[in-house]
């Protein structure tokens, strides 16, 4: 009888141990146009370790003005036309972990305010809006919506009735997504002077599951000055009332302050750091004055942008400085008149460790395809295996899926135009600012147009906003 007793309390003990380790979660961000990049810098379904989240968010679907959901990429997300099928691949991911989640993000800083706002403001649309992303969930099998409008109130929407339409919004879809079982998350600003303009908190955490906070791009290529893309605290460099909140630490307690329940807070982290072009090479301190966004990675191609499996590489191989600000929690490294705010596996140690500190929900990704899940300069997926191990309380992850290093072809019957296209990639249309196409590997040519509003960008090879492209046909 004793050793059954102590058998019995042990089973209760470890049950309660899983449950508590449990009530964390991991949500990942796929970018899904991270298929279009180049070499090892391309990233596929199949690239997804799926024992490494609880929640993985599909990036991204848009919002029509009409109230339904618009498919954003139909050559990548589905399998009509010969298109790919992404989101089919998605949330088959499920198959190989009965414990995931999968969730479908509307939205996006490119997709913007204003039809956000303008659906918001009418029950019809709302009710409408509501129920296609009922549809689309049983449709193509996600477990729920991560609502993604970047921001109530700002960005091309200066209307002041998002904030309180951006409530009722949710509480209707709390209503009708309990009838059918979806969960609802939303990603939302961090900072006061941001998130006090866009949301009413308390409403939003009482109609959400959970809440992503994107405590990151903090600072950037935007500002006058270096800074930390996702510094955990304040430093001597933040001097102004706003400056002061664009920390980890101040958002988060700011959220706590309103009223949102601490463990629906999503603590964001992101797998990518911002680069800088210093106005003068000898002033490179964290402050310094700069000339606007510095160096684009090789495969993300973007200035003031770098993902982590480009810089560590990089300074693997190069000759940079890096230095650690023990005020602010985070690092930068200096080459030149280039500067790079980033995060690593020491940060991500300090912010997991923040998150039970505060009793807080877990830790949230932006986004899976710029961790090093190739391994390029150490362990593959290392910064989201830290992020495993230090939310389950050092659980060793679960092993990676068999290294992906060639891309999966379109599925479907053979297209048209087979042979006619060479090389494989995506090429801009000669005769259209505002349409592009793509070449397989087979020779197959498909061809697309942005959506209204925006052109396609060459140097990046995406659809990108009309100021951010040159094109000879203007």
């Amino acid at each position: 009888m004793k050793h059954l007793g102590l058998t019995f309390l042990c089973v209760v003990f470890c049950f309660a141990v899983s449950q508590a380790v449990a009530e964390k979660k991991i949500v990942c961000y796929l970018g899904t146009w991270a298929y279009y990049r180049w070499g090892v810098g391309k990233f596929t379904v199949d690239n997804i370790h799926t024992g490494l989240c609880t929640h993985l968010m599909y990036a991204f679907f848009g919002i029509n003005e009409d109230g339904t959901v618009r498919i954003i990429d139909p050559y990548l997300d589905l399998e009509e036309n010969w298109g790919l099928g992404y989101v089919k691949r998605f949330n088959d991911l499920k198959k190989l972990n009965s414990e995931l989640k999968t969730m479908a993000a509307i939205g996006g800083w490119n997709e913007k305010s204003l039809k956000f706002s303008k659906v918001s403001a009418d029950p019809v649309l709302r009710k409408k809006f509501i129920d296609d992303c009922v549809k689309l969930c049983q449709t193509f099998g996600f477990d729920g919506i991560d609502l993604d409008w970047e921001y109530p109130s700002q960005q091309d929407s200066p209307s002041l009735d998002d904030k309180d339409n951006h409530a009722i919004w949710l509480e209707e879809f709390r209503v009708e997504f309990d009838r059918h079982g979806l969960l609802l998350s939303a990603a939302v600003a961090s900072a006061e002077f941001s998130s006090g303009l866009s949301y009413h908190i308390a409403r939003v955490s009482a109609a959400l599951d959970f809440i992503n906070v994107m405590t990151y791009d903090l600072h950037g290529p935007w500002d006058f000055q270096t800074g930390l893309n996702s510094p955990l605290y304040e430093g001597p460099a933040d001097v102004t009332e706003r400056q002061k909140q664009m920390n980890t630490n101040a958002s988060i307690q700011y959220w706590l302050s309103q009223g949102a329940d601490p463990k629906k807070i999503i603590l964001g982290i992101p797998l990518y750091g911002r680069t800088f072009t210093l106005a003068r090479e000898q002033e490179n301190h964290i402050g310094a004055p700069i000339n606007g966004p510095g160096m684009a990675g090789p495969f993300t191609r973007e200035p003031g942008f770098i993902g982590y499996n480009e810089f560590c590489d990089m300074f693997a191989k190069e000759n940079w400085d890096i230095h650690y600000s023990q005020e602010q929690v985070g690092f930068y490294a200096v080459k030149g008149n280039q500067w790079i705010g980033f995060d690593n596996v020491e940060t991500i140690e300090a912010k997991v460790q923040y998150m039970h500190d505060n009793d807080l929900g877990g830790i949230m990704v932006w986004s899976l395809e710029t961790d090093d899940y190739h391994g390029l300069c150490g362990p593959r997926y290392a910064l989201m295996n830290t992020v495993y191990r230090l939310v389950n309380h050092g659980a060793e992850p679960p092993a990676p899926p068999p290294a992906v290093t060639t891309p999966v072809p379109p599925t479907g019957p053979t297209g048209p135009n087979v042979g006619e296209c060479d090389p494989a990639g995506i090429f801009p249309n000669p005769d259209s600012c505002q349409k592009f196409f793509v070449c397989t590997e087979d020779g197959r040519r498909f061809d697309f147009e942005c959506p209204d509003g925006l052109l396609f960008d060459p140097v990046n090879l995406y659809c990108n906003w009309k100021d951010a492209v040159h094109c000879e046909l203007l």
